[in-house]
């Protein structure tokens, strides 16, 4: 069987550099990548072969720190190549095939602007490069709009089948976010209570303390909203609360988390108003730090950008009607955490006198630390009648498989490993960003109509007032 190989486009740029190739240095070493796997580097510098491996090398020792052997670098560097490649000069692509010949499968991982997606996969085409089995992997943003994400999605359509594209969200390869589907399919436990009779509401957080620092200029185009709500946190929101699918296979699982995309309720008129908040952040103190003001990371460039966004989703189906999904996201907020939070109903009567019952809750931390934890009432150690006390039961992850998995893995080590399998099941469909991106369209709209202005917030708080009385109208709190 002829060998594969994987063309990283943009291969100098802070993605791979960062992400890429120490997460396909941690899949070498642990002998994941097949016999003869090739990696192609591609880019429009004008280095040598030489040059980029040692760039390559320091990227991977810099991520890999006590994990790196010069044996498994010998041997990931003996799949290295590198080739420059121009988007804007066809016959870098035609020199592009001399590298690739008699190449088996070939993956191309498109590590550039979505804007330089057409040209790539146009000359990829002329080329002759797109084979059988050739597929390509695609970064988000897919547009900022419906509109424009049709527009990419069409250019890719043009070289690549809807079978071949395998879209991006970094977040499907978290493990929690994949324990998500083991915890509730896996265990008789939850499902029979996963629904409005049961659980009074869901938290979804997306917390940063880093600012737009170096990003200012894409975030701006960008806000809150488009740049995570629209794909990570929606695809949080769809693994909660989708059905469960008839199984693993990709169609299977891609069909559930679009109907939830589909039953979002719209928000529209004058409710953007009292189901959405946007917020802005000042000067304040962060992570410990000092922070600047967003306007002030641009030298004093006004913009109305959003930088957090807090709003109440609601789904219009027979499971989740009448369950408020409460979703926030932000930056320069005081703790790094994502985090899921089930919050479940009173229990109907107590019978314990005057001790106040608190509600069940189930905590699914992603990030800092990966954990699952359950609060439950019990009895505390008493001869004075029976006194209560909520307790946590915790599941840390990094415990629990400490012995298979001794290090944190990145996420991009289980998404590079499904593309080279070719398994779609933690890639994206079209009609799904179509979905999220239709939904997200009624709030920018209805922001524009009543001019809906970001209100400010200090670095180092939980975003502006208004993302507290979201939840409080409602005789709900965030969970912290």
């Amino acid at each position: 069987m002829t060998a594969q190989t994987i063309v990283i486009v943009g291969a100098t740029g802070d993605l791979a550099q960062r992400m890429l190739f120490p997460s396909l240095y941690f899949l070498d070493s642990e002998g994941k990548l097949p016999d003869g796997f090739r990696i192609v580097g591609a880019a429009r510098a004008s280095v040598t072969p030489e040059d980029f491996e040692a760039t390559a090398e320091q990227s991977v020792r810099a991520r890999a720190k006590g994990y790196f052997t010069d044996a498994a670098w010998a041997r990931f560097k003996a799949r290295l190549d590198y080739h420059v490649l121009d988007a804007d000069k066809a016959e870098t692509f035609v020199a592009l095939g001399e590298v690739l010949k008699g190449a088996g499968e070939t993956i191309f991982y498109l590590s550039t602007s979505p804007s330089l997606y057409d040209a790539i996969s146009t000359h990829l085409r002329g080329a002759g490069l797109v084979k059988p089995g050739s597929r390509v992997i695609v970064e988000k943003p897919i547009g900022r709009d419906l509109a424009s994400s049709q527009v990419i999605n069409d250019s890719l359509g043009r070289t690549f089948s809807e079978r071949e594209i395998f879209r991006i969200d970094h977040y499907l390869g978290k493990e929690t976010v994949q324990n998500l589907l083991a915890l509730r399919f896996a265990n008789t436990l939850f499902e029979p209570l996963w629904n409005k009779v049961s659980i009074d509401h869901v938290q979804i957080t997306v917390g940063e303390t880093v600012g737009v620092e170096g990003r200012w200029s894409y975030y701006n185009d960008y806000g809150a909203l488009r740049d995570m709500v629209q794909n990570h946190v929606l695809q949080l929101l769809c693994l909660v609360a989708m059905e469960p699918p008839a199984s693993l296979d990709p169609d299977s699982v891609r069909n559930e988390k679009v109907k939830v995309l589909r039953s979002l309720r719209p928000i529209v008129g004058r409710e953007v108003e009292r189901k959405t908040v946007r917020g802005q952040y000042r000067a304040g103190v962060a992570d410990g730090k000092t922070a600047p003001g967003y306007n002030e990371e641009a030298g004093g460039a006004p913009s109305d950008t959003e930088t957090f966004v807090a709003l109440q989703a609601n789904i219009d189906n027979w499971r989740w009607a009448g369950v408020p999904f409460y979703l926030r996201t932000g930056k320069r907020l005081p703790n790094k955490a994502s985090q899921i939070v089930i919050q479940f109903r009173d229990v109907p009567h107590s019978i314990f006198g005057g001790d106040a019952l608190a509600a069940n809750r189930l905590t699914i931390r992603l990030q800092p630390e990966e954990e699952i934890s359950l609060t439950l009432m019990n009895e505390t150690p008493s001869l004075e009648g029976v006194q209560l006390r909520s307790v946590a039961l915790n599941l840390s992850l990094t415990d629990a498989f400490k012995d298979q998995a001794p290090r944190r893995r990145i996420a991009y080590e289980r998404l590079l490993l499904e593309a080279i399998r070719d398994n779609q099941t933690l890639f994206v469909r079209r009609d799904e960003i179509e979905a999220a991106w239709s939904w997200i369209d009624g709030i920018v709209e209805g922001w524009k109509r009543f001019d809906v202005k970001p209100a400010p917030y200090a670095a180092g708080t939980w975003g502006p007032a208004g993302a507290f009385a979201l939840t409080e109208r409602n005789g709900q709190t965030w969970y912290e």
